[in-house]
């Protein structure tokens, strides 16, 4: 074992300690009985742990160009996260990340399949119980979050609330001698969550500059190069997202124009929206759309296919209101589970039809080839598989997201897509993570309001207002997520042409796509460092 792979398990050591949720999913049993704490004293003991590991990483001897590019993510990994809670302090400004942090700690266990029942059930049963205490903590940790965080906050323990008890049903079902023990603790739980809400009303006040979740552009640059190694600032990144925007409009109305010429792009999308929306069963159209998706993979021959299998199942009731429409859930790196989860959301509309959201059934095929074959599903169980555990844990959205978006493209050019409509929806897809890098940046950089973000999003995409200041709510919270999807997709594009163009007439598109996904999802230009194409272009 390499000195980076010993350094790097202490650290998984304290990662898992400092995050008890993280290690759940990451299928770690030995801290399933227990919350996080993130009070001001907790806080102090873990950073000064996290500073102690990135000391001792800094002056490793590395053996190799790989061990190096390890050594390089894992140090980076560590200072982002020090970084975060030092600088940004979501522990002390959001009331979202102590939510976000319990709801998850719940979910987490509910869809394990490798732990018996009574002992999930005890698990369970340890973190409702202390789910109110950790509510209490909360509140007497947060000072000043901005009116966006309160606001996000409020709809979240709003969608929260029944989570508790539906949890407690869920595994007194399954483990009878506990039911009592488990009702108790889901009802003190919901007690407790009613309690933060009422705070987040009357107790916490909001800070006074609306402005006040902005990180600032010396910060942001600092995420880009630590979190994402990118060589580009936030100006730079700015300019292509906007020039990115235009290009894709441009493209789109083209492209509408082939399928009513007399409607303009974005009403052609409203319409094919309301005359088009997903059938009723939403569970077995996305189905057959990420059976579709796998077969055309396998058939092209474009990447080596892992094993592990893709459920698409209907939403837990108990996840209803935290997953809206759908969404991809990854087996755990330590879990010795190889299936992944993709829940889907139906709910009924007054006439007895699947309510989409204002989803098109011409959207299925690019949402189902993103999230499983070739996106996420299959990069994060080629990752899995993978002998460095640097490489099968730490990750960047410039790399998972980018890859899932690059995904998109790169199926669309080997003709996945069937129809012009479906082709029209893709490309809605990237004009949508165009918008995000625009709106990242304006938000944390460039004094972009919330409102006039929302206003960007429902004049750029035909969004609804609703869900548009839902997702700029997010926007705020994680600054320089949304924009990986976009650049991350840039990057490997950029990439794979330096890989085509030393290949030559040897270039194999499958063969590309092998050599990137044994990087994991390490930033993309260490995976060009260790590609030998160089690390500065």
């Amino acid at each position: 074992m390499s000195a980076t792979e010993e350094l790097y398990r202490s650290y998984l050591d304290l990662r898992w300690n400092f995050d008890p949720s993280a290690a759940s999913a990451a299928g770690i049993q030995s801290e399933d009985h227990r919350l996080g704490v993130f009070d001001a004293e907790a806080m102090r003991a873990h950073l000064a742990a996290f500073r102690s590991i990135a000391g001792a990483a800094e002056v490793l001897e590395v053996e190799d160009v790989q061990e190096e590019i390890d050594r390089t993510a894992f140090l980076d990994e560590v200072r982002v996260t020090i970084f975060r809670f030092e600088k940004e302090r979501p522990q002390v400004h959001n009331p979202c990340f102590w939510l976000s942090h319990l709801f998850r700690s719940i979910h987490t266990l509910l869809r394990r399949r490798d732990t018996a029942a009574e002992e999930l059930a005890r698990a369970v049963l340890e973190r409702l119980k202390g789910a109110r205490d950790f509510l209490a903590a909360a509140r007497e940790s947060l000072k000043d979050p901005p009116q966006v965080f309160l606001d996000t906050a409020e709809s979240m323990a709003q969608g929260g609330q029944g989570l508790f008890t539906e949890a407690a049903a869920v595994c007194g079902r399954e483990a009878p001698d506990l039911q009592d023990a488990l009702e108790a603790a889901g009802g003190a739980a919901e007690a407790g969550l009613t309690q933060f809400r009422i705070a987040l009303k009357t107790e916490l006040r909001a800070h006074p500059d609306d402005l006040s979740f902005a990180i600032g552009e010396e910060q942001f640059n600092r995420r880009l190069h630590h979190e994402h190694a990118l060589m580009a600032g936030a100006p730079e990144l700015y300019r292509y997202g906007l020039h990115l925007v235009d290009e894709v409009e441009a493209e789109m109305a083209a492209l509408a124009r082939t399928i009513d010429p007399g409607l303009p792009w974005r009403r052609l999308v409203e319409r094919l929206r309301e005359r088009n929306p997903p059938p009723e069963d939403l569970v077995g159209a996305f189905r057959g759309a990420m059976d579709r998706a796998r077969t055309f993979v396998e058939g092209r021959g474009l990447v080596a296919m892992p094993a592990g299998p893709l459920d698409v199942v209907p939403t837990p009731s108990f996840l209803r209101p935290l997953i809206p429409f759908a969404a991809y859930e990854a087996p755990g790196p330590f879990s010795g589970e190889r299936t992944g989860v993709f829940y889907v959301t139906e709910s009924r509309a007054s006439g007895g039809s699947a309510s989409s959201g204002g989803t098109s059934a011409y959207e299925l095929p690019a949402t189902a080839l993103h999230e499983g074959y070739p996106g996420h599903h299959l990069q994060i169980l080629s990752a899995q598989a993978l002998g460095s555990q640097v490489r099968r844990v730490t990750w960047t959205p410039v790399t998972v997201e980018g890859w899932a978006l690059y995904c998109e493209e790169m199926m669309a050019e080997e003709g996945f897509y069937t129809t012009p409509e479906e082709r029209l929806f893709q490309r809605l897809h990237l004009l949508w993570r165009a918008v995000r890098i625009v709106l990242d940046i304006g938000l944390h950089t460039r004094g972009m309001t919330p409102l006039e973000a929302t206003d960007f999003l429902v004049d750029h995409l035909a969004l609804d207002r609703d869900k548009a200041r839902a997702e700029v709510s997010r926007y705020c919270a994680r600054p320089t997520y949304q924009l990986c999807y976009a650049v991350g997709r840039r990057e490997i594009l950029q990439l794979r042409d330096a890989y085509r163009e030393r290949a030559g007439a040897d270039f194999s598109l499958r063969r590309f796509h092998d050599d990137f996904l044994t990087y994991g999802g390490l930033p993309v230009a260490l995976i060009r460092w260790g590609m030998g194409l160089g690390i500065d272009e």
